[in-house]
This record gives structure tokens, sequence and C-alpha cells, in this order.
């Protein structure tokens, strides 16, 4: 074996064993909240930089990362999977002021930063569009998490997953671009920024477009789950590298394969078992990847360095969060004149101390190239923001929306469903007791003896139920939705089955969906 060889395959075996060792540490913190109730106050994502920050402190780096591989493993699968699960319907309901946010709200985000820096802290204007740019991107996994557990109006949570969608796509191209000037391959101006932006977009918005509808077709010939489960991986990686190679945005590719997969192509070339095993592989996919990124957000911080950079990072935080309060409510209020959105102030609020800074910043800032000399203050100068945003805004974000009457009810509304699954299942226990009832060999009197038992349950759950709604008439309302969406999802579901056999060659609009809403 010669010495190159032998020098190899060790360096392999320690990558290994560093990529393991984050596996075990990163999987092993992120299940704590569901093993130790205690944790569950405190989102994954949050654990898990403070378990990365313990490791820093005892010094204990677990892999060195590398800025040419963080954007192309990171970026596509978490966009993916938040475009996947973006519903089309909700989405288009708020799509002006959606794209409002992510569109003006990333070029007030990197003004208003960029701004404080060069002026207050003296930081060189090339270094300050950097650090705009890689914190402009909002990412409100812990947030949208934290909106779930407490059954938070749907409409907020669908407006800040649409914003960082959106101003995910955004930032990199913003980043992109801003990353050449200091290496002079860029231009500063209105007229090379806009062919930039919409040359970027395009071919993004093209091999997006013809990745996601040809997998749908795709789909339609055969009912493999594993096989259209492995397309979707395929397509999100794929679109990322074409539209790169081709000089587009990768991001808003991958974003546009996500929601036409997840909203038309899972509906005609998927069957309903299908999108179940898709949608819980990339919740894998997505919880996986993120228990990485959170854990080395405060696994790669250098204290000392973070030290020495302590007065930039509060000059930043300072102009992102009033550049954010300026986004919000300034384009809330125009939206709201112009589109009528109806927004409230108490949901502004939300999305201006909710738009926390994660795993796309992060990236963005490692990927500055190592040719720049402003390289490191960057990395840190993102990294305390980030920190910041989820240890103060993450944290501080319930009770916020506790004081501003916001929280659901979603606890009541897991109890009713609780007592409604008990119910349907002893239902059907019945029904089986029906059919065995004649079975050779079963004992009649056992089975009458059973019947009477489970009728009690029953009857005991029944009671429940109507004594919850008795309580809680708006249970009756969020029952009527729960059967609202359940026929529409049987119409859908049949539609999909017509195409997929060949009888119907597009999917067809549920028109339950227009009948309920006129008797709405």
């Amino acid at each position: 074996m010669t010495l190159e060889s032998a020098v190899g395959e060790a360096a392999i075996e320690a990558n290994l064993k560093q990529f393991l060792l984050v596996l075990s540490v990163s999987l092993s913190v992120a299940t704590l909240p569901q093993a130790i109730s205690w944790f569950r106050q405190i989102p994954y994502t949050l654990l898990l930089v403070i378990a990365g920050l313990g490791l820093a402190i005892l010094d204990v780096r677990l892999v060195n990362l590398s800025p040419e591989l963080i954007l192309a493993i990171f970026l596509p699968p978490l966009l993916f999977e938040a475009a996947w699960n973006l519903k089309w319907s909700n989405l288009k309901r708020d799509l002006f002021p959606i794209c409002l946010y992510a569109v003006l709200g990333v070029v007030i985000s990197i003004v208003g930063v960029a701004f404080g820096l060069n002026q207050i802290a003296g930081v060189p204007l090339t270094t300050a569009l950097l650090v705009g740019a890689s914190l402009s991107a909002t990412d409100p996994v812990s947030v949208t998490a934290l909106f779930r557990e407490l059954g938070v109006d749907k409409r907020l949570s669908t407006l800040m997953e649409g914003e960082s969608l959106f101003n995910d796509g955004m930032a990199v191209v913003a980043f992109s671009f801003l990353v050449g000037l200091p290496l002079g391959t860029k231009q500063l101006g209105v007229q090379p920024v806009l062919i930039e932006l919409v040359t970027v977009v395009g071919i993004g918005l093209a091999v997006g477009a013809l990745i996601g509808f040809g997998i749908s077709y795709l789909t339609q010939r055969f009912d493999l789950p594993l096989v259209e489960q492995s397309l979707t991986l395929v397509s999100a990686y794929g679109t990322y590298i074409i539209a790169e190679e081709l000089g587009g945005s990768g991001v808003i590719g991958v974003v546009t394969t996500g929601l036409i997969l997840g909203n038309f192509g899972s509906r005609i070339g998927m069957n309903p078992r299908t999108r179940v095993i898709v949608s819980e592989f990339w919740e894998f996919i997505a919880f996986f990847v993120n228990s990485i990124v959170f854990l080395l957000i405060g696994d790669q911080l250098r204290f000392a360095s973070l030290a020495d950079n302590l007065g930039i990072i509060g000059i930043t935080i300072g102009g992102m969060v009033f550049a954010r309060l300026v986004s919000v409510y300034g384009l809330g209020f125009l939206t709201n004149r112009v589109a009528k959105s109806n927004i409230g102030l108490p949901e502004q609020t939300i999305l201006w101390w909710g738009g926390l800074r994660g795993s796309v910043s992060i990236a963005l800032a490692l990927s500055v190239p190592t040719i720049l000399g402003e390289r490191e203050e960057v990395i840190y100068t993102v990294f305390g923001v980030v920190l910041f945003t989820l240890l103060v805004q993450g944290l501080t974000t319930k009770p916020l929306l506790e004081k501003l009457n916001l929280l659901g009810d979603q606890p009541l509304r897991q109890e009713y469903l609780q007592l409604v699954a008990h119910q349907s299942a002893l239902k059907r226990v019945l029904q089986y007791l029906d059919d065995v009832d004649e079975r050779p060999g079963i004992d009649q009197e056992f089975c009458r003896y059973q019947e009477t038992l489970i009728r009690g349950e029953l009857k005991q759950f029944e009671e429940k139920i109507d004594k919850l709604q008795d309580e809680y008439p708006r249970l009756q309302t969020f029952a009527s939705e729960q059967l609202k969406n359940e026929l529409l999802a049987v119409e859908a579901n049949t539609y999909a089955e017509f195409v997929q056999s060949g009888r119907l060659n597009q999917e067809l609009a549920p028109l339950l969906q227009e009948v309920l809403e006129e008797k709405d």
C-alpha cells in the first residue's frame, strides 16, 4: 500500500467518524423533547444550538465545513421540504404581501444592516453588504413549530413560511451578486443588478418548472412509493445543481420544483398512501438536516473571536431589528391599503419579532470565499446575530403570542380529536364483532360480554364529547371544518385516481370547494 493511499484512507476514516459523531449527538439532542417532557418547552433547534455551545466551550469541534459544499448540501432539502408542504391554496391568498416582504423586505434588510455597519462601525461597504445579504434570509423553523404546537392561526404560519421560502431565493441571489463585488467580478449599479436578477430568477424558475412538471407526469406511469420518494430527492438536488450550472438560482429552482410536486405532482401522480410516505420521508430529512445545521451553529463558534466582534454584532442586531420593523410595518401598511390583506398589528408584531435567522444565514456566511480577508469577520458577525435571534427572539416569541392574545386552542382541539378517535375506533371494533359473531368456535356469550363492555366505553366517550362541545361551542365550528376538509380530500383523491388510471388527462379542481364556499 502506498503512502498516499494510506493517508487517503485515514482521512476518509477520520471524516466518517466525525460525521457519525455529529449525527449521533444531533439526533440525540433533537429527540430529547420527545423523551423528557420538560424539554418540550424549548424548540429542538434551540436545544441543538445550546448543545453546540456546550461543545464549543469544551473545545470539541465536530467537523470542519467546506465553504464550497455548504449551500449545495444543506439548502436543497430544507427548501424542498418547506415548499412541498406549503399549500398553494393558502399561499395564493396572501401572495401579494408575501412577495412584497420577500423582495422589498430583503432590500430593506440589506440596506439597513449595511448602513449601520458602514456608518456607525466603519465596516467597509462591501463587507457590510455581505453581512446584510447573509442576514436578509429569515428562517422561522423554530417559530412555525411553536405555532403548530400552540394552534396559532394557520394564516400567520403561511405568511412566515411563504416569506421565508421566497426571501431565501432573493437573499441567495443578492448574496451571489454582492460576493462578486470585492472579487471584482461584479459591478454595483441599477442595470447590472436588474440584469443579474432577471437572469438568475428566470433560469431558476424555468429549470424548476421543467423538472417539477416532468417528474409529476413521470410518476403517473407507475405506483412505486420508494421510486417516487427517490425521485423527489433527486429532483431537489438535481434542480439545484442544474440551475446553478446554467447560471440561474438553484434556490428558486428548488422552491419552484417543491411547490409544483407538492401541489400538483403529488395529486396527479401519487396515490394518497404514497403522498403520506413521501411527506413523512421529507419531514425526517428536514429534521435530520436541521439537527446537524443547528448543532454546528453552536459548535463552530470561537468565543474569543465572538468577543472581539461584540460591538459589531450589537450594531448589526440593532440594524437588523430596526430594518425588519420598517419592512414589516411599512410593507404591511402598504399591502393592507393596496391589496386589502387585513394583516393586523398583532400579526405584524409577530412577523417582526419572529423573523429569526438560522441555517440559511449561516450557510451563506460560511460560503464566503476564503480568498476574502473579511471572511472571518462576516462569519462571526452573522453567527453572533443568529445566536441572538435563536436564544432571545426564539425564547420570547411564546410570551409575546400570549401577550397579543394570538394563542390558539390547540390543546383543546387535540383533546377533542383524541376523543373522536377513541369513539371511531370503538365503533369499528363493534362492527368487527358483528362480522365474527357467527364464526365457528367463538363463544357467543363471550362476544356479547365484549360488546357490552365496548358499548359502555363508547357511551363514556360520547358523553365526554358532548360535554366538551357544550363547554366550548367553537369546537362545533372546528368539527365542521374538519369534515369539510375530509370531504374535499375524498373528492380530490377521486379525481387523482381517474387521472392515474388514464380516464382523465388533467387534474380537476375540487367542485365541492365552490359549493361549500357559496354555502358559507
